[in-house]
C-alpha cells in the first residue's frame, strides 16, 4: 500500500492550530457554558438614548432641535436630530470597546442643532465604575429618566431617559448598536456596515412542455409556415426548434426548463412565431401566464396538461379582453417542480441538497456552530489620505442562509468575535467563509463604480469534522491575481459540529446524494449548467436589493460563478492529482515486479507461500482483502487528519503558475476583441469552451479516485469507521459462508432481470459519492 504523503507547503500558506480564549473562558467538559462558547468574549459599554422631555428652547422663536452626543474620551456618537422638537424620541444605541476606552468618564450631552454654533442645553455623566454590568439571558436594562445638569453640575430644566451598562457581543443590543470605530462613516454608508442574516430566495425549476399549436394564422399565406416557440422569464429566454410538421396545426413536445424564484414577479410569456426568412421571425401569437397560479409536483407523476388562448398581444390588467370566437391556441404542461434541488452553487461545495419542496425535507442530523473571531496582517485594500487602509467584514454561507459580520473601520487586524448557528440536513455538505473590503463605507451607493474587494475564502466539508469538537484554528487566505497567488492575510475560525444522532447521520451515507427526482427524471449537463448560472444570477440579483446589500461581486464569489471555465493552471493540476491516484497502481506494479525479478528473495518466498495456500484454499481470497483493508484502515488511524482541510497553493499549482497561463486565465470570456481579430477570438474561445468540458472531466475522474483513497485515510472519520466496520462484518461473513454461494449470488445478483433493478443509485455507490476528495483544498 503506498503511503499517503503530502507535498510539502509553505509555511505561510499553512494552517495554524491555535488555542484562543473562548467564551470567557467558562469551561465544563468538552463544552462552554456561555451562548457565545466559540470566541472571545469583548467587553462593550452600551449606551441607549431613548427620549427626552421639557427641553428649554434656544433659538429666538422659543423652539430647539435637540440631539444627543454621547463622548467617552476621544471618541463620541451623534443621534440624529430633530427640528423644532422638545420631546424627541431617538431609541438609538451607541457601543464602546472596552479595549480601547482610556477615560473614567461618560458624558452624555443634549445640544440645540444651530447654523454658527450648536448651544449646549444640558448633560449627564457616569462614572464608569458605578455602571452595571448586564449577562444574558438577563432581561435588558430598563432605561431611566435623568435630570440633565448645566457645566457647573447645576440641574436644569429638562430630562433625558437613558440606559447605560456594561456588556459583551452576546448582548441583543450589539448588533443594532452604531460602534464607536465607526464614528467617521457618514449617514448614508452606516446602513453598510452593520452585521446582517440573509436567506437566499426559494428557487424553483419551471418545466414548460411545449406540446403542440392549433388554428394558427400565418400573416403570410400559401406557405408552409416554420413555427418555433419562445419563452420568457425575466432575463431567461428558451425556444423551441422548428416544428416537423409545417402546416398551422404545429407538434412539438418539448421541454424547456427555467428557474423561478419566490415572490413570482414575473410571468412566463409565450410566443408562437413563424420563420418567415433566416433573420426575420413573424409573431403568430402570445400569451402570459403567470406563475402563482401554475402547478407544482412533488415527484415524477405528470400534471393536467391545459390548452392555453393566443392573443395578437398580451393582454394587460385593467384592459378589456375582446372576444374572438376562432382564437389560436397552444397545448402546454407547466409545472413548478418541487422534487428538484436548484443547483445555484458548484455540486463540488454544495452546502444545501435538500429538493426546493419543504414536505420533501427529512428531519435535520445536527447543528454547525461558527465562531468568527479575528482575522491577521490584512493587506491594505485601497488608499485613504495618502495611506493604505482596510474595513474588513465576513461573509459565510451555508444552506440558504447567508451571514454578514460588522465591518471593523480602517484596521489589518479586525476583531469580529460573532458567532453564528446552522441546523446540517446532510453532513457530506460544505461552509464557505469569505473576507472582503468593504468600499461602500463613505457615500453608500451613491460611490459610483465601488465595488467590495475580496481578500480571501475558506471551505470546510463538514464530513471532514468530528462532532462534538471545537476546531480552532488559523486559516490563510489566499487569493489568485493575474500577477501569481497572493497571501492577503489569516482568518481566525472556530467550529463545531454537533449531531443529534448518530444512527441518522450514518445512515445518511446510504442515501443518494440529490433528491430522487434528479435521478427518475434526470437533466442534461448542459440544462444543469444553464440552469446553474439563471440561478446564481438570481441569488445574487435578489440579496445585492436587501438592506444593506449583499453585492453581488460578493455573492458571485461566494458561489464560485465561473469555476468551470477554462484555465491551464486547473488543468495541470488535475492532471497532477490523477496521477497522484494512479501512482499507487503504479507502486504496485513496481513491487510485483521486483518480486518476479527475485530482487528480496525472502518476500518473494513469502508471497509464493501465500499464492500456494491462496490457490488451495480460494474461499480465503475475500477474507483475507477485506481483513487486510480493515488492518490498514486501523493502522492510518493513527495519522488521521486532526484539522479540516484548506487552500493548498502546491495542489493548485498556483504557486507555479507561469504569468501568461494566469494572464489567459483571467481574461474575460468572450476574449476583449483589443486582444485578438475576430476569427483568432471565436477559435480561442471555442477552444475554451471545450476545455472546460475537458478540465470538468478530468477533474471528476480524480475526485472519484480521491475518494477511493478516503475510505481509509480518516479525512472522513464516520466514512471510514462505517467501511472499516464493513470490511470487518464482510471479513468475517466470507469467511463462514462458502465461497462458491459468494459467487453464485454476486453473479445472480449482476445478471438480474431488469424487473429487479431500480433508477435510484445503490447504496454502495451513494455511500462512495458521499467520501471526501481533496477538491475542497483547490482554488
Amino acid at each position: 500500500m503506498q503511503k499517503m504523503q503530502r507535498p510539502p507547503l509553505n509555511e505561510d500558506f499553512a494552517l495554524k492550530e491555535t488555542n484562543p480564549h473562548l467564551g470567557g473562558g467558562k469551561v465544563t467538559g468538552d463544552k462552554l457554558t456561555s451562548t457565545y462558547d466559540l470566541v472571545e468574549q469583548m467587553q462593550y459599554l452600551y449606551v441607549r438614548v431613548v427620549k427626552a422631555k421639557e427641553l428649554p428652547g434656544k433659538d429666538p422663536t422659543g423652539s430647539c432641535d435637540p440631539y444627543v452626543e454621547v463622548k467617552l474620551g476621544n471618541y463620541k456618537g451623534v443621534t440624529r436630530h430633530f427640528e423644532k422638537k422638545s420631546n424627541p424620541e431617538w431609541n438609538q444605541v451607541f457601543s464602546f470597546s472596552k479595549d480601547r476606552i482610556q477615560a473614567s468618564e461618560l458624558e452624555v450631552t443634549v445640544k440645540d442643532k444651530d447654523f454658527l454654533k450648536d448651544d449646549f442645553i444640558g448633560r449627564v455623566r457616569f462614572d464608569l465604575i458605578e455602571i452595571p454590568k448586564r449577562v444574558p439571558p438577563d432581561s435588558p436594562l430598563a432605561p431611566q429618566w435623568y435630570r440633565l445638569e448645566d457645566r457647573k453640575a447645576d440641574k436644569v430644566k429638562g430630562e433625558l431617559m437613558l440606559a447605560v451598562w456594561w456588556g459583551t457581543q452576546a448582548d441583543e443590543a450589539f448588533s443594532e448598536a452604531l460602534h464607536s470605530d465607526a464614528a467617521a462613516v457618514s449617514g448614508d454608508g452606516l446602513a453598510n456596515i452593520k452585521s446582517k442574516v440573509y436567506l437566499s430566495p426559494k428557487l424553483w425549476y419551471l418545466r414548460v412542455n411545449v406540446i403542440e399549436a392549433q388554428d394558427l394564422i400565418p400573416n403570410t399565406p400559401g406557405r408552409y409556415p416554420e413555427v418555433f416557440v419562445k419563452a420568457i422569464l425575466g432575463n431567461q429566454a428558451l425556444r423551441t426548434r422548428i416544428s416537423q410538421s409545417r402546416s398551422i396545426n404545429p407538434l412539438w413536445n418539448e421541454d424547456l426548463m427555467f428557474v423561478a424564484a419566490e415572490p413570482f414577479e414575473e410571468p412566463l410569456l409565450l410566443s408562437v412565431e413563424d420563420r418567415v426568412a433566416p433573420n426575420k421571425d413573424e409573431v403568430l401569437g402570445k400569451a402570459a401566464i403567470p406563475l402563482q397560479y401554475v402547478d407544482r409536483r412533488l415527484d415524477h407523476k405528470p400534471v393536467n396538461s391545459r390548452w392555453y388562448h393566443l392573443e395578437k398581444h398580451v393582454i394587460i390588467e385593467g384592459e378589456k379582453k375582446k372576444d374572438t370566437k376562432f382564437a389560436s391556441r397552444i397545448h402546454m404542461r407547466i409545472c413548478l417542480e418541487g422534487g428538484y434541488h436548484v443547483l445555484d452553487e458548484s455540486t463540488y461545495y454544495s452546502s444545501d441538497l435538500r429538493p426546493t419542496a419543504k414536505q420533501l425535507w427529512k428531519q435535520s442530523i445536527g447543528v454547525l456552530e461558527l465562531g468568527i473571531l479575528n482575522a491577521q496582517g490584512l493587506l491594505p485594500m485601497k488608499t485613504k489620505d495618502g495611506r493604505g487602509t482596510t474595513d474588513a467584514y465576513c461573509v459565510a454561507k451555508y444552506g440558504q442562509k447567508w451571514v454578514r459580520t460588522r465591518t471593523i473601520i480602517d484596521s489589518s487586524s479586525p476583531k469580529w468575535n460573532e458567532q453564528y448557528t446552522w441546523e446540517v440536513s446532510d453532513p457530506c455538505t460544505v461552509i464557505t467563509i469569505g473576507v472582503f473590503d468593504n468600499g461602500h463605507l463613505h457615500g453608500g451607493d451613491k460611490s459610483a463604480g465601488a465595488r467590495d474587494s475580496r481578500i480571501g475564502k475558506v471551505r470546510i466539508r463538514l464530513s471532514t469534522l468530528e462532532t462534538d469538537r471545537v476546531y480552532t484554528h488559523s486559516y490563510p487566505l489566499i487569493v489568485l491575481h493575474p500577477s501569481g497567488v497572493k497571501k492577503m492575510g489569516e482568518i481566525h475560525l472556530a467550529v463545531r459540529f454537533t449531531c443529534s444522532s448518530l444512527l441518522n447521520m450514518m445512515y445518511m451515507y446510504s442515501l443518494p446524494l440529490l433528491p430522487k427526482m434528479h435521478y427518475l427524471n434526470p437533466l442534461t449537463v448542459s440544462q444543469l449548467d444553464s440552469l446553474r448560472h439563471q440561478a446564481t444570477q438570481i441569488v445574487s440579483t435578489r440579496l445585492s436589493r436587501a438592506e444593506p446589500p449583499l453585492r453581488k461581486e460578493v455573492v458571485e464569489y461566494m458561489l464560485d460563478v465561473g469555476s468551470h471555465m477554462w484555465s491551464m493552471r486547473r488543468s495541470k493540476a488535475n492532471f497532477v492529482r490523477i496521477m497522484n491516484v494512479f501512482g499507487g497502481l503504479i507502486a504496485v506494479g513496481k513491487w510485483f515486479d521486483q518480486i518476479c525479478h527475485w530482487r528480496n528473495p525472502i518476500t518473494t518466498v513469502l508471497i509464493h507461500i501465500l499464492f500456494l495456500i491462496l490457490v488451495l484454499y480460494p474461499e480465503l481470497i475475500l477474507p483475507t482483502i477485506f481483513l487486510y483493508l480493515f488492518l490498514i484502515g486501523l493502522w492510518y488511524y493513527r495519522w488521521r487528519p486532526r484539522h479540516p482541510p484548506h487552500m493548498d497553493t502546491r495542489l493548485s499549482h498556483a504557486d507555479s503558475a507561469h504569468p501568461d497561463e494566469l494572464d489567459e486565465e483571467f481574461d474575460t470570456f468572450p476574449t476583449s476583441p483589443s486582444r485578438a481579430s475576430d476569427i483568432i477570438r471565436m477559435r480561442y474561445d471555442r477552444l475554451r469552451s471545450i476545455a472546460g468540458k475537458i478540465q470538468t472531466v478530468v477533474g471528476d475522474l480524480a475526485t472519484q479516485g480521491e475518494r477511493l483513497q478516503s475510505l481509509l485515510s480518516w479525512r472522513d472519520p464516520r466514512a471510514t469507521a462505517l467501511f472499516v466496520l464493513f470490511c470487518l462484518i464482510a471479513a468475517i461473513a466470507l469467511y463462514v459462508t462458502p465461497f462458491q454461494v459468494v459467487a453464485l449470488i454476486t453473479g445472480f445478483y449482476v445478471l438480474r432481470h431488469p424487473r429487479f433493478r431500480h433508477k435510484l443509485p445503490s447504496v454502495p455507490l451513494n455511500f462512495f459519492r458521499r467520501l471526501p476528495a481533496r477538491t475542497d483544498c483547490m482554488l
